[in-house]
């Protein structure tokens, strides 16, 4: 069927009506979006924010108490302006950060003074934890000045180590699965939180507020030629309890912590010719029992390491030596009632660094490389005997190049790889790119077999309100001799009170990228609509905004049969100035089968189309507070019967030091074709003996696999994620959380890592 001819359809009829109406507004918008309520301090609030590094003969001791004559002689940035709760008018409480440099290392001091400490949130004491739910001061550093990508480093009043990469100002533009949240999408998208860098950070609290010191090695941070540079600079600072977040230099509501086009600049700031050498070995010993396969515990023992070693100040090797992973949190199970897979994000260390060089696609539909399918075979580990990676900058062209080797899996039917990545992004203009990226697998053995991707993407900034993605790719595999392309484009348009965005895909038939993620196979064109507006009234103290919003997402295969389409309607959702939300919701939905769905055991859906209409509820409380809670609902038909059941997260914290939740997902499903219900248990438990020691646990039961789990880890981390790991898991099959049938599989795993080199 002609293109054309799809937009003959009412719902693209509506949209662009919808689309058109929304357009008038731009102009208008555009200028709204770009006044500014009353300047801070006599100074316009969009004018050049610049700071400087002072330069030091003897480093401060890094304390958190600011104590030291050093701190005196650097130069404050102060007047933060608010992005939250009120817009462009001054931070309520003095805070003030200063800069020093040594040569070896940069130095960064905060005052968050508070005239009720007592008040003051500090968070749990958990490495790269949600700092927002908590009081936080970050630094935001654009080391190579391309106005789009930087890292972060930020702490709490509990002290802990918060940092990540900046990648294309945050902006990931992905298709989120129901159900999922930023954390489950892993470090695909724009933001990599889960990157560790080698860095030392302490805090202190007094009658006065609290204050943090930072020591950040030159050597952790990568940055381009040149003995004094100019940076991109900003720094936030959160006061939980008032809701309220402040800039440096000053950031609009619509945006967020990743905006490095609107951050300031910190000018001569001296950087050595110093590289990054590091080695981080491991040892490892363990017990383990494969009881289906296996009729005796087997005790092996291992040896790995990782080096890093920097090529030049901004280009970085990287060489891994059988890779272990036994220290990395297990996925968290979710509940599945659709016939596709469910995204499950990359968690292990070696993959997570500069993992945004080799994102491409549309992250959680059509990743065109994810690391998740390297070492991993329908779930179980595979062996990595090793490999290296090269990323980093040559002028402003970002590179990255990857090669891995795995042994066969180890219970045969898949035989070893060889993995080959190579990517190039080059930035064009402010917050415009263009890249490519090559993917190939190919096995080690006399089979050869392999399979291909080669792709282009780019991404268009226009001004602050608009934003163009596109990518194009085209696949290779053996045996397939049909349509093997896929493209995407989508525009996206963001005020202070619009967030609007249409996307289109088109996928052949036997377009496969099997080092990637799809969403669905057999090819699709997919159609996606996001209309939204935000409503605000500071005159209430107790509320936010209103965000009423709708949207349209369509699946159908090249044939044109109408696979999947939702209706999203959401006129009353309302965020609370405590961080709490409410939103009751109608949803839409169509499914067409065109083969029999065995959605349970004993149930089977019949080839056909399937119209229903369902009620669904959110609701979230004040997530900083000692006991929150998280809530979906979903209610109404469903398919040919009812679906009523969701899901509810308690989660309980005492202090910095005990954090505990407990999820609980129920679906009772009642069709013309059987009954079943879907239900899902997780239990975590944490204590944080200080921000680098932690004994934390997560028990799960799930029904569809009839299957409880347990992982107990205790940490004693150095540096960089290293440390010392002691970490339990258990399998059973059960029917129950506490009726267990029969052991499947157990381990004790006690490993131990260490960074020594430069980076330290």
């Amino acid at each position: 069927m002609l293109l054309s001819s799809y937009f003959t359809r009412p719902i693209f009829r509506a949209a662009a009506l919808i689309l058109a109406a929304t357009a008038s507004f731009v102009t208008a918008r555009t200028v709204r979006a770009q006044e500014v309520t009353p300047p801070t301090a006599n100074r316009p609030l969009h004018a050049a924010r610049v700071g400087s590094a002072h330069v030091i003969a003897k480093p401060p001791v890094i304390d958190g108490r600011l104590t030291d004559e050093q701190w005196k002689e650097g130069e404050p940035l102060v007047g933060f302006v608010q992005r939250e709760q009120r817009e462009g008018s001054p931070v309520t409480e003095q805070t003030e950060v200063r800069l020093l440099t040594d040569g070896e290392a940069l130095y960064i001091g905060a005052w968050m003074y508070d005239r009720e400490p007592s008040a003051i949130v500090p968070g749990e004491k958990v490495r790269d934890g949600t700092i927002s739910n908590s009081d936080y001061v970050a630094i935001i550093l654009d080391t190579y000045l391309d106005r789009q990508n930087g890292f972060v480093f930020a702490t709490t009043p509990a002290g802990i180590e918060y940092d990540g990469q900046i990648i294309r100002e945050g902006e990931g533009g992905g298709v989120m699965q129901s159900g999922q949240n930023r954390a489950q999408s892993g470090s695909m998208g724009g933001f990599n939180l889960n990157w560790d860098g080698s860095w030392r950070v302490m805090t202190s609290v007094d009658s006065l507020g609290w204050y943090a010191e930072f020591r950040i090695p030159f050597s952790t941070l990568r940055y381009g030629g040149g003995a004094i540079q100019t940076w991109g600079l900003n720094a936030a600072r959160m006061i939980r309890r008032k809701n309220e977040e402040s800039f440096w230099s000053f950031i609009p509501r619509q945006f967020n912590l990743y905006r490095m086009s609107l951050a300031g600049t910190l000018e001569g700031i001296a950087v050595p010719v110093r590289r990054v050498a590091t080695v981080s070995p491991y040892v490892l010993a363990s017990a383990q029992r494969d009881f289906e396969n296996e009729l005796k515990a087997r005790y092996p023992a291992d040896w790995g390491a990782d080096l890093k070693y920097g090529l030049t100040p901004s280009l970085t090797l990287d060489l891994t030596y059988n890779t272990d992973f036994a220290q990395v949190e297990v996925d968290e199970q979710r509940t599945n009632l659709t016939r596709f897979p469910i995204f499950f994000p990359e968690k292990r260390p070696f993959f997570l660094e500069n993992a945004g060089v080799f994102s491409a696609g549309t992250p959680q539909a059509v990743d065109l490389f994810f690391s998740r399918k390297i070492g991993i075979s329908e779930g179980t580990p595979v062996p990595i005997i090793g490999g290296g990676r090269v990323t980093g900058r040559i002028g402003s062209t970002t590179i990255g190049a990857m090669q891995l080797f795995t042994d066969d899996a180890p219970l045969g039917g898949v035989a070893g790889q060889s993995y080959t990545v190579l990517r190039a992004l080059r930035e064009v203009s402010r917050r415009s790119r263009i890249g490519v990226i090559g993917v190939q697998r190919m096995t080690t053995d006399s089979t050869a077999s392999y399979n291909r991707t080669l792709g282009v993407d780019g991404r268009i900034g226009l001004g602050d309100q608009w934003t163009i993605d596109w990518w194009g790719a085209g696949t290779q595999t053996p045996g397939r001799t049909g349509d093997d392309l896929g493209f995407s484009g989508r525009v996206a348009y963001s005020t202070r009170d619009w967030n609007n965005s249409v996307r289109y895909v088109q996928l052949g038939e036997d377009f496969n990228p099997e080092v990637g993620f799809l969403n669905r196979q057999g090819g699709y064109t997919f159609y996606d609509v996001n209309l939204m507006r935000f409503y605000r009234n500071t005159n209430w103290a107790w509320f936010r905004q209103w965000n009423p919003h709708v949207s349209y997402r369509g699946y159908f295969g090249r044939d044109d049969f109408y696979q999947s389409g939702q209706f999203h309607i959401d006129f009353s959702e309302i965020e609370f100035s405590s961080g709490a939300r409410f939103g009751p919701e109608l949803n839409v939905f169509h499914e067409g089968l065109q083969q029999p769905f065995a959605i349970a055991t004993d149930v089977v859906l019949p080839t056909g189309s399937y119209d229903w209409a369902s009620l669904g509820l959110d609701w979230t409380t004040d997530p900083s507070a000692n006991l929150s809670m998280v809530m979906r609902g979903d209610f109404g038909p469903f398919y040919t019967g009812t679906r009523n059941g969701g899901s509810v997260t308690i989660t309980a914290r005492r202090g910095a030091t005990i954090s505990s939740s407990l999820l609980v997902d129920y679906q009772d499903v009642r069709l013309d074709e059987g009954n079943f219900t879907r239900s899902l248990v997780g239990l975590k438990a944490a204590y944080f003996f200080t921000p680098r020691i932690f004994v934390q646990t997560l028990t799960q039961f799930n029904n569809q696999q009839q299957i409880w789990t347990a992982n107990a880890r205790l940490g004693w981390l150095n540096t960089a994620g290293t440390g010392l790991f002691v970490v339990f898991n258990d399998g059973e099959s059960a029917d129950g959380f506490f009726s267990w049938q029969r052991p499947k599989a157990r381990s004790l795993v006690v490993k131990y890592t260490r960074q020594i080199g430069t980076g330290t």
